[in-house]
């Protein structure tokens, strides 16, 4: 699935020490255009992705998205991970215009199944 917007806000980085290493992941807020009313939607992207794809507010962008939700003490909670991303506009840096479209090179599962050891996150 993708899904196209402008970034309005970049979250703080979050990182963390799994069972499996170091995580790091970093949420952004899309603006999606619409006939009446902007949608906003948080997307994530994990790992290594988060320097490739260098996305900036202002930036314009389409990302290959997953949409994910899981329960938790009743509450269900929902991640959009982003797992490609390509530049819309020339908002974009000069590095990340030559190439601005990337695959993950692990699967967002791997990175997932490191958060299970740390008792503290609600997912």
């Amino acid at each position: 699935m993708e899904i196209t917007g402008k970034i309005i806000k970049t979250m703080p980085l979050q990182s963390g020490q799994g069972k499996n290493g170091v995580w790091k992941k970093q949420d952004y807020i899309l603006e999606i255009p619409s006939d009446k009313f902007a949608k906003k939607v948080c997307i994530t992207i994990w790992g290594e992705n988060i320097d490739k794809f260098n996305i900036q507010e202002g930036n314009t962008i389409t990302a290959g998205i997953d949409i994910e939700s899981r329960e938790y003490n009743g509450k269900w909670y929902t991640d959009v991970k982003a797992w490609k991303v390509s530049m819309n506009d020339s908002s974009s840096s000069p590095s990340s215009s030559s190439s601005s479209s990337y695959q993950e090179s692990s699967s967002p599962v791997n990175e997932e199944s490191s958060l299970k050891g740390n008792d503290d996150l609600p997912f």
